[in-house]
């Protein structure tokens, strides 16, 4: 197995544009402020969008949907390479530094198992990538993954799907799960194995609390919704924003599930949105038999979030599991 190249981390940005925050991912290309003038160049439709705000700051309104999903085409295009990005309307449209640090920290985690010698092919299970498909872009894109991403809404997956068609320089399959409760099963196939797997779980427990959720976020955004169940600024369909149980009662699925392909997969991932979930997941998991669990805390800005991972493999069998070594049976 070859060591597989690091990206260097994005030159520093405009000193004449809002900063994002700093506590993003060391190769996180988003750190810094964003230069405006260079997404635009690489996106000339958001030029539409960007003023000079009350602070004398070029920027877009993050309260507008459109704006939102256009600087997502900006940042894609100038930093992945990605072409005609889009989303449908009402669909979730996900802040891209935040999903790039997710990536960024699942790398840390393979490069710690395989002691900095990653291998030349590693295949990575995106649970309900949406329409958006952001994280086999970026993971595709930044570190050569072999993407696979499942989805049980087919409507987001042809979007996902014209997607990755129209950007056949990654490596990214797409696979609908027909089983609607189910997370693995009907995606992982007889004899595959994956080095991670990766998922953002809806984290409300009814429509209602996203509802509230969506309230929340526009109050702080400075914007009083013209309605009475307001979308959130970065949108999401209701599979996407909450589930019965919320997302303690996602992941616990996901964990169950996960044990029965225990063998078949290096590191198990989920997105914990509340620190209050995270008791609960560590008794699951104790009970299922994990063998390593890792909580990797996140922070963007005012946003406080985690990655927390699981296996079933011995620590002492990290650096030799592989993927395609399981696979081919060697």
């Amino acid at each position: 197995m070859r060591e597989k190249p690091r990206s260097k981390p994005a030159s520093p940005r405009s000193a004449s544009a809002p900063k994002p925050p700093a506590e993003l991912h060391p190769r996180n290309r988003h750190r810094g402020r964003y230069d405006f003038p260079a997404l635009i160049a690489a996106c000339p439709e958001l030029r539409a969008f960007v003023a000079v705000n009350q602070y004398g700051d070029e920027s877009i309104d993050f309260a507008n949907p459109a704006a939102v999903k256009t600087l997502n085409r900006a940042l894609l295009a100038k930093f992945y390479g990605v072409k005609n990005w889009d989303v449908p309307a009402g669909y979730l449209c996900p802040p891209i530094p935040g999903r790039a640090d997710y990536i960024h920290n699942l790398a840390d985690l393979l490069d710690q198992s395989y002691r900095g010698k990653i291998p030349e092919v590693v295949r990575v299970l995106d649970i309900g990538c949406g329409a958006n498909c952001v994280y086999p872009l970026i993971g595709a894109a930044e570190y050569e993954w072999e993407m696979v991403g499942s989805e049980v809404d087919a409507v987001a997956l042809k979007n996902a799907q014209q997607i990755v068609e129209a950007n056949p320089q990654l490596n990214i399959e797409l696979r609908l799960q027909k089983i609607p409760a189910a997370m693995f099963l009907g995606i992982v196939q007889d004899g595959e194995f994956f080095d991670l797997t990766l998922c953002n779980p809806p984290f409300h427990a009814s429509l209602a609390e996203a509802t509230a959720g969506s309230q929340r976020k526009w109050k702080n955004l400075g914007k009083a919704p013209k309605t009475a169940a307001p979308l959130l600024n970065f949108g999401g369909q209701g599979g996407e924003l909450w589930c019965e149980g919320g997302e303690e009662a996602f992941i616990q699925r996901m964990i169950s599930e996960s044990r029965q392909i225990g063998k078949r997969c290096l590191w198990f991932t989920s997105l914990v949105s509340k620190a209050s979930s995270l008791p609960l997941l560590y008794r699951t998991l104790e009970k299922a038999g994990a063998l390593d669990v890792r909580t990797i805390d996140m922070s963007q800005g005012q946003k406080q979030s985690r990655v927390l991972a699981w296996t079933f493999i011995p620590p002492t069998s990290h650096e030799r599991f592989s993927s395609v070594l399981s696979e081919s049976g060697r």
